[in-house]
């Protein structure tokens, strides 16, 4: 079985994605077949582009990133930069896209996989959804266009999710942005049909269950205002209760250079018009990632030795100097991305 099923039924363009082991992890090949695709269809005789994947676990759980830490550990820069290159590329072709894009989002969707399903025209959520932006912990900042998803979010819920990676459930998910409507999943299939059959959108009604983000918006809003990471740390330790002590220990979990930066390019965003604009943000970020260090290690941590103790280059969020974001953010010249590709 290949790792993903392209195909037209109907009025539908379809990508199924087809590694449910794996959770659905992007490949690179997987970034360049949905591109083609997309591509193709631009002009075809369709009226809209259906994604979902199979399996109950996961849409997709992030990109496949054991090759880009098998390239930098031979020293290999240039493997993770043209992914993301290419990876960034296709996530504005889809905020973009001239038709519907409909995403059905059961399961874990997180980092990657918020790029291929959370950019669309109706994103659809189900009682098993789980959607997070986890870079942090693994030393990457929120990417593939997420960082505008958080910098539009309600209040400091950008800064919140971004830096403490929390799941979203369906209503959450909806609150935040990044979906937009609930459905049960044993109607999704007679969605599907009904979109396959007539390549028109149906009305989809009906609250999803209770989030918890809404009520939380206060404290999310009182903790994560901070103008510095530094701040918000200690806005978080001075208080005791529940809600403050664990989105600490998140950050104190998470890559601190990540973090810092992941919080100045969401407040660099919120007057951002233009996915292109957080694409070329995070651009900056990820080109330097492997060189810089904690990514490698974040991945070294979480999937290769699974210690979930990385040794990150700051010793805490409060290390963190305006200089190293800096260094980090910093435009890239010649390097950056070259949207005179895009259509």
């Amino acid at each position: 079985m290949s790792d993903i099923f392209i195909r037209v039924e109907g009025r539908a363009g379809r990508i199924t994605l087809q590694r449910p082991e794996a959770l659905n992890a992007l490949t690179y090949e997987m970034v360049l077949a949905i591109e083609t695709a997309l591509d193709d269809w631009r002009v075809a005789d369709i009226d809209l582009v259906m994604l979902d994947a199979e399996g109950d676990r996961a849409f997709c759980s992030g990109g496949d990133i054991a090759d880009m830490y098998a390239s930098g550990q031979k020293g290999d820069l240039d493997y993770g930069r043209q992914f993301w290159r290419d990876e960034y590329r296709l996530n504005a072709k889809i905020f973009e896209y001239p038709k519907p894009i409909v995403s059905f989002l059961q399961g874990f969707t997180m980092g990657g996989g918020v790029g291929v399903g959370c950019h669309g025209s109706l994103r659809i959520v189900g009682d098993s959804s789980q959607i997070a932006m986890p870079e942090c912990g693994i030393g990457l900042v929120p990417d593939v266009g997420g960082s505008l998803m958080l910098a539009l979010a309600p209040g400091r819920l950008g800064e919140y999710l971004g830096l403490t990676a929390t799941r979203m459930g369906p209503a959450d998910a909806i609150f935040s942005g990044f979906a937009d409507a609930y459905a049960p999943e044993a109607v999704w299939p007679d969605l599907k049909a009904q979109m396959i059959l007539t390549g028109e959108i149906p009305q989809i009604g009906g609250p999803a269950p209770a989030g918890v983000l809404q009520a939380r918006l206060e404290d999310i809003d009182r903790h994560f205002a901070g103008e510095t990471l530094g701040d918000i740390v200690r806005s978080l330790k001075a208080d005791d209760g529940e809600f403050a002590q664990t989105a600490l220990k998140a950050l104190n979990r998470n890559a601190p250079l990540a973090m810092a930066c992941a919080m100045a390019i969401v407040r660099r965003l919120r007057s951002a018009s233009s996915i292109r604009q957080a694409l070329d943000q995070e651009f900056r970020y990820t080109y330097r990632s492997v060189a810089q260090g904690d990514f490698i290690e974040g991945i070294r941590a979480a999937i290769i030795d699974r210690d979930r103790s990385p040794k990150w280059a700051h010793d805490g969020p409060e290390a963190v100097k305006e200089i190293d974001v800096s260094q980090m953010l910093m435009p890239l010249g010649a390097h950056a991305l070259n949207w005179e590709e895009m259509p």
